[in-house]
Formats: C-alpha cells, sequence, structure tokens
C-alpha cells in the first residue's frame, strides 16, 4: 500500500458519472442505493459531523462488472454524501498500478476505498467487503492455496455461497460497512 496516491487525485470519475455510465449492473447497483437508509442517528450524526472537515478525500477503485462493487459502493457513496468528503471513482482497468498497489491476498478485489488528506497522503483503506464477508474468503484462501488443484472452483462456489448468505437478503448488511467505515474515519 503506497502511503501517498497524489497523482491519482483528480483522475476518477464523480459517483454520478460512475452510476450514469454503468455498463453492467446498473440497476441492482441504483436499487441497494436507492434502499440505503440509517438504521442508526448516532451514525448519521457521526458522518454529518464530518463535513466540517475539509481535509478529507474518499478515492474509490471500481468495476462495474463486481459483484461486491454493486453491492458496497452504494452504501460508500451514501457514508461520502453524508459526510461532505468529496469522492472519485478510480476504474480499476484503467488504473492497473494503483490497483497493483491495493492487492487483497495478492489479487485484484474491489472495491477499494482509499481515505487520503488533501494532497494525497493515505489515511487508510476499507474493502473489498464488510469484515464478516471477507472472513469467508481469507479462510478460503488459507485452505485452498493451489488455483490449480481440482477441487478448487467446486470450493470456491462454497465459499461464494458463503459469502452471500452472510450479505443476507436485505439491507442489514450496509449497517455494518457503515460501522466499518466509521470506524476508519474515526481513527484519524
Amino acid at each position: 500500500m503506497s502511503n501517498s496516491i497524489a497523482e491519482y487525485l483528480r483522475q476518477g470519475i464523480s459517483p454520478q458519472a460512475f452510476m450514469d455510465g454503468m455498463t453492467k449492473n446498473q440497476d441492482a447497483f441504483l436499487s441497494w442505493y436507492n434502499q440505503f437508509e440509517w438504521a442508526d442517528e448516532e451514525d448519521r450524526s457521526f458522518f454529518e459531523s464530518l463535513q466540517f472537515r475539509d481535509d478529507l478525500r474518499c478515492e474509490i477503485l471500481a468495476a462495474d462488472w463486481c459483484g461486491d462493487v454493486v453491492r458496497n459502493v452504494p452504501v460508500v457513496f451514501k457514508a461520502m454524501e453524508a459526510a461532505g468528503i468529496p469522492t472519485e471513482v478510480l476504474i480499476m482497468e484503467q488504473f492497473p498500478e494503483l490497483m497493483d498497489q491495493y492487492l487483497t491476498m495478492g489479487g485484484r478485489s474491489v472495491p477499494v476505498v482509499i481515505i487520503t488528506d488533501t494532497g494525497g497522503h493515505v489515511l487508510g483503506k476499507w474493502g473489498p467487503r464488510p469484515s464478516d464477508v471477507q472472513a469467508h474468503m481469507i479462510a478460503f484462501k488459507q485452505t485452498n492455496p493451489d488455483r490449480e488443484a481440482a477441487d478448487y472452483q467446486d470450493n470456491l462456489k462454497v465459499v461464494r455461497q458463503q459469502m452471500m448468505e452472510t450479505y443476507g437478503e436485505g439491507t442489514d448488511y450496509h449497517n455494518r460497512i457503515v460501522r466499518e467505515l466509521r470506524e476508519l474515519l474515526s481513527s484519524f
């Protein structure tokens, strides 16, 4: 992880441009975005209190074909909107060198939410999924290190199903993302 991504600031697109330009999964993305509601007034107040800070920026590495982007980025957009934190989306295929600085367990997993100061100094990151969902993938990678193994793909299907079950049917996972983002933003 780089300490500065200054050269990437102002290289991305706005959240609205990302949503408008989606060629895949736009309906699902907008559905999650429109379903977002604050479950906790204390969380909403925390994010709204950040409107008085002008020293934070949010850069999101994303791709519209990714299911985790479709589920998670709408929540990030809503939280950053409430906080008044300027947010840009960097399409991962357009920024491969930045993506390679933010690999997850050696792989290109998105979204990656990078919080910086105004000069591009990285303060923290979040992603690609809520920690309870990501725990399934971490365990899978530890027990299935050989991508060429005969049972790798079958085991991957099982873990993806476990991840979907942990996400759940509704929007409860939105609250988990909000809490993790609040914890991150509270650390600086």
